[in-house]
């Protein structure tokens, strides 16, 4: 897997994700927050399946 979630992109998914959960969690969020984990697992792994399907990256080229 070659990383294609870049810096900025990928703050927003963590931020994002974790967000999600915590308001499933904590303030009983609707069954469909935990989507979260798909933005946290892809933030913190720097890959996006979906990126690599139309060929699109935010990292920044070496």
């Amino acid at each position: 897997m070659k990383a294609n979630v870049g810096g900025i992109d990928r703050a927003l998914r963590i931020v994002v994700g974790l967000a999600l959960i915590a308001w499933v969690l904590f303030f009983s969020g609707p069954v469909w927050a935990w989507i979260g984990v798909l933005p946290l697992a892809t933030g913190l792994m720097n890959f996006c399946p979906a990126y690599s399907i139309f060929g699109v990256s935010t990292c920044k080229v070496k």
